[in-house]
């Protein structure tokens, strides 16, 4: 399982999401879990993983109104 983390948080860097961001949902056990399932659902659905990785870091990015081309968050 742990090497199935350490893939999900480094395809989501090569995606985009920020480092810190990513600490913060690794470190919450809820987080995570939240993050996890909905990766191997889509797995299941048939997406393949850098489709996977795509659809989660857009998904992330915008939830925390990240702006990659400006590296900023939005408040």
């Amino acid at each position: 399982m742990e090497i199935k983390k350490l893939n999900i948080y480094n395809c989501l860097r090569d995606f985009n999401v920020p480092a810190a961001i990513l600490d913060e949902i690794f470190a919450n056990e809820k987080d995570l879990k939240i993050l996890i399932d909905g990766w191997i659902d889509l797995k299941n659905t048939g997406v393949k993983h850098d489709e996977s990785a795509d659809k989660v870091s857009k998904f992330i990015i915008s939830e925390i109104g990240f702006d990659p081309d400006q590296n900023t968050v939005e408040k």
